[in-house]
């Protein structure tokens, strides 16, 4: 008895490994579906990187400090003759160095890719640091949203003549400016602003690959975070009321042997005001019973067009790009400009007129493997920018204008600039250090001296000079 006890047991327990075998096998297949799939459509990316900066004098900076604009004007404490009457000596009270290191350009970021439904390709992207939360370099990083966007693709479409294809990818989200997508190699935060366009934006954007050469590029752009200038100070609202997206139509030659050429032009047209004041034929304001202006629905608008250019070559460890753009206020892509009134209209409208600023860069890179993954890299970059003034003449009164908006980050007196920025970065797998030196001189005129007739600060031009040194480290996976 005790040995049929011992056989059915031995049975029952081989019959329960047999048929739970199937179930646990099917547990395990699942669950590598799941990594199969999430490895093959969702790839995490990101790095963890710190700055360590010294400015020698005080400077227009963003992102706790670290996104370099250019260095502020002299700031004298009393004239030369009043140092004669106080016996205080003459200072530059913005002549004052200053060091900083953070790590809140750290990034992680998402993508998204291998999924189709018949022809149409999807991908997606989702990317965030941690800039948000800060008042200069003080307070608490917070994560903020840098890149969110989709994409439709469909490949492999016929071509007049059948000789070649082409392919058509559809963006809708936040992505980068069409004109600031081709980035200089730097280390710097700023990746070469204000010497050319930096700017992220909600958009609509198509490109079609006709063939092996040429890609055409249409977009349709609003603004959020980089905003034009106007009355109100830096806002969305002006083109939020003036309800046309800024248009971009681009034309991009790229070559199998390392060349990419790309021209293309940007148009804004914004609502700088929504209300003016009612005047009579003389061109005063008409009172109402509270002895106050009346206020009057305007349609003021200001267009622009902004033109760039762009050559990017590549051959092994050598690198050379280079941009130019000739900006109409361009304000809104963190280049220097704005805008001022040229003439006020008896309905309470104003006419205005933009400034005009060529901005350009050149940056090269060289270096190769010095071993495994070791790699030295030199990389030089220079930009210049010059100020040409307004398209038309101010209008003003006791050689005042009547309005001249520029943004945060752009100055009425600045007539042009340059910088120069020499830097080492030395890869080891997955590791960077780099070192950089930034030089960046401004020649400033005086502020109470602008022209009505070009917008130009004439008088007491002068160059202001920053060095800053800094250093990276950089984790990426």
């Amino acid at each position: 008895m005790r040995r049929l006890f011992i056989i059915l047991t031995l049975v029952i327990c081989h019959l329960s490994f047999v048929f739970a075998a199937p179930a646990d096998s099917a547990k395990v297949a699942k669950k590598e579906a799941v990594k199969s799939h999430l490895k093959q459509h969702f790839k995490p990316y990101g790095f963890i990187r710190n700055y360590f900066t010294y400015d020698s004098r005080e400077s227009v900076s963003g992102t706790g400090d670290l996104f370099y604009y250019l260095p502020k004007d002299n700031a004298w404490n009393q004239t030369v003759e009043g140092t004669s009457v106080s016996g205080v000596k003459r200072e530059d009270l913005n002549a004052r160095s200053s060091f900083r290191f953070l790590a809140l350009t750290t990034r992680v970021g998402l993508d998204i890719k291998g999924y189709q439904v018949g022809r149409t390709l999807f991908e997606g992207k989702v990317e965030a640091d941690f800039y948000a939360g800060l008042s200069g370099s003080t307070g608490v990083a917070q994560l903020r949203l840098r890149q969110a966007f989709m994409t439709l693709a469909w490949d492999s479409l016929p071509m007049a003549g059948g000789k070649q294809q082409a392919r058509v990818s559809l963006l809708m989200g936040q992505a980068w400016h069409p004109m600031a997508a081709d980035l200089c190699d730097a280390l710097s935060l700023n990746a070469g602003a204000p010497f050319g366009p930096f700017s992220r934006t909600p958009q609509v954007k198509m490109d079609a690959r006709l063939g092996n050469l040429f890609t055409l590029t249409g977009a349709a752009i609003w603004q959020m975070q980089y905003t034009s200038a106007g009355p109100d100070g830096p806002s969305a609202n002006y083109i939020k009321y003036g309800c046309t997206p800024e248009a971009y139509i681009g034309l991009s030659f790229h070559h199998e042997s390392g060349i990419l050429l790309r021209a293309g032009a940007d148009v804004l047209s914004i609502s700088p005001r929504r209300t003016g004041e009612a005047t009579d034929e003389e061109g005063q304001p008409i009172l109402g019973e509270d002895e106050k202006p009346i206020k009057v629905n305007v349609n003021d608008r200001l267009t622009t067009v902004s033109p760039f250019f762009y050559l990017q070559y590549k051959h092994q460890g050598f690198s050379l790009k280079a941009k130019s753009v000739f900006a109409e206020a361009g304000e809104h892509m963190n280049l220097n400009g704005g805008y001022g009134v040229k003439a006020t209209n008896a309905d309470g409208s104003w006419e205005y007129t933009p400034t005009r600023n060529s901005s350009s860069w050149i940056s090269i890179v060289y270096g190769g493997d010095l071993k495994g993954n070791n790699k030295l890299q030199g990389i030089l970059f220079g930009g210049y920018v010059y100020n040409f003034g307004t398209k038309e003449a101010l209008c003003g009164e006791n050689g005042k204008a009547k309005g001249y908006w520029f943004s945060k980050n752009s100055f009425t007196n600045i007539r042009q600039m340059w910088r120069l920025s020499p830097a080492l970065l030395w890869s080891i797998g997955k590791f960077q250090l780099g070192l950089e030196y930034e030089l960046t001189s401004v020649q400033y005129g005086d502020s109470q001296s602008i022209s009505l007739k070009n917008g130009l600060a004439e008088n007491d031009l002068h160059w202001v000079t920053n060095h800053r040194l800094q250093l990276m480290t950089k984790y990426n996976f």
